[in-house]
């Protein structure tokens, strides 16, 4: 039984022994073929990443060249109309005719409103009758005192009777100029009812319609309507003192001179449209509390693009700045407070400059620190870069202050 039982336990013992063999041999294959596959999946990798961080990104560059530029200054606006007038009665009554429709162009001189002038027309009958019979009064009194002037010389008329005669003569004159101004107010009032437009131009609507009364003595006149003219606008705006004082050093002191300062006007959205004009004036002093000085500038306006009220960007020059290095506005990044761009350094890497910007020059800005000339600013694909990644540049074509 002893002997059973130890052949037995050998038996069991070789059997496990054959089992950890298996399990380790198992293990083992399974060891170097995951490796296999490790380092062949790196290879691939290796194979597949290496040539793409070798070609770079491709980007367009400009290579940075000293320019002289007439920079400009930007200003906030409102837009006026050179004329504008509010239209109210000068007579009252009820309006009976409204001549006009709203928001149409109309000439200067042209009725726009009606007051019912059946009681002017009255007046003005009444007027002329009274100026008739004080010329009929007075063509009697002057004969009268002709009359008179040669029977006092001979004693037939006496020296107070003639006397009357001559102040009846005078009076009489008197009352025909005071009949003729008596006609000429009625006649005004009897104008004044055919409400005309003083300037020609685009007409509002009508603020009070037909079959009101207006002109009431107790209260002031209401406005009709409004005429806006259609012979330019002006762009009113606030220079500061140094802009003002370098565009003047430039083009000088006379009106006449100062009226030749180019001045745009930038209406935002629908493609940014600008508008040429030029300084019109500049206020007779500067405020000391903001340190700038009123300016107003005219512009044509022919497409009727520019609506008064309007707000808009105003920019004028701001002197001349020689040797300036201009970078495009799309070209500069944003880093919290700072503004940087990225230029091609040695290798074909992308290089982080940290820049300080200056005025603006028609799409472009002045670089005052950060890049120097012949440095090759990269103009795209900002996104994708970072400092130190391998671009390939492409030149761009020259750029000038004009693009």
């Amino acid at each position: 039984m002893g002997q059973w039982f130890a052949s037995s336990l050998f038996t069991n013992t070789a059997k496990r022994s054959r089992r950890l063999a298996i399990i380790v041999l198992l293990a083992g294959a399974t060891t170097a073929l995951a490796a296999s596959v490790v380092t062949k999946y790196s290879r691939d990798a290796r194979a597949n990443t290496v040539p793409a961080a070798s070609a770079g990104v491709p980007v367009t560059v400009s290579r940075l060249e000293p320019q002289t530029v007439n920079p400009f200054a930007e200003f906030s606006g409102r837009i006026n109309a050179v004329d504008y007038a509010e239209i109210r009665p000068q007579v009252s009554g009820r309006i009976t005719e409204i001549r006009f429709h709203d928001g149409e162009h109309v000439s200067a001189g042209d009725i726009l409103f009606v007051i019912d002038p059946r009681p002017y027309q009255a007046a003005v009958d009444k007027a002329q009758a009274d100026l008739r019979t004080a010329i009929n009064n007075a063509k009697f009194a002057k004969a009268e005192r002709e009359r008179g002037s040669q029977l006092v010389k001979s004693n037939w008329l006496s020296q107070e009777t003639f006397d009357q005669r001559t102040n009846t003569d005078e009076v009489a004159k008197a009352a025909v100029q005071s009949a003729q101004a008596v006609l000429e107010s009625a006649q005004i009032n009897l104008d004044y009812a055919y409400v005309k437009a003083p300037i020609s131009g685009r007409v509002s609507r009508a603020e009070i319609t037909l079959g009101n009364l207006v002109g009431s003595p107790t209260a002031p006149p209401p406005v009709l309507t409004s005429i806006v003219s259609d012979n330019g606008v002006y762009a009113d705006f606030e220079v500061d003192e140094q802009t003002y004082l370098n565009n003047v050093g430039n083009y000088g002191q006379s009106h006449e001179e100062q009226q030749k300062i180019p001045v745009d006007v930038v209406v935002r959205g629908n493609g940014d449209r600008v508008y040429r004009g030029h300084i019109f004036s500049f206020d007779n002093r500067i405020d000391t509390g903001s340190g700038s000085i009123r300016a107003r500038a005219r512009f044509d306006n022919t497409d009727g693009g520019l609506i008064p009220g309007m707000f808009v960007s105003v920019r004028m020059g701001n002197g001349v700045i020689g040797d300036a290095l201009l970078v495009p506005e799309s070209a500069i990044g944003n880093d919290q407070s700072k503004r940087f761009v990225f230029v091609v350094g040695d290798g074909n890497k992308a290089e982080y400059r940290s820049i300080a910007l200056g005025p603006q020059v028609d799409g472009n800005r002045v670089v005052l620190t950060g890049l120097k000339a012949g440095d090759r600013v990269i103009l795209d694909h900002l996104q994708r870069l970072a400092p130190g990644a391998s671009v390939v540049p492409q030149m761009e074509r020259s750029r000038t202050a004009s693009n």
